[in-house]
């Protein structure tokens, strides 16, 4: 649902850019776009963390550790 709606939030700006939309107001709305795919991301990685993550220190699979920590580095660019 979250994703379906930043994509119309996309096209919206698409729209705007195309209708010559007067520039701070695209901005609001690309700001927007950002926070809401941030949000998103930090919902990811919190179930990504729970489950995925959880599951295979659980098998001892210490891996996942460095796998996290390598996406970690990725997002905190």
């Amino acid at each position: 649902t979250r994703l379906s709606r930043i994509e119309g939030q996309i096209r919206g700006i698409r729209s705007m850019v195309e209708n010559g939309a007067y520039c701070p107001d695209i901005l609001v709305q690309v700001s927007a776009v950002s926070a809401a795919l941030n949000s998103f991301s930090k919902e990811l990685l919190a179930t990504h963390i729970r489950t995925c993550v959880a599951d295979g220190i659980r098998q001892g699979d210490d891996a996942v550790i460095d796998e996290l920590v390598t996406t970690l580095q990725k997002l905190m660019r």
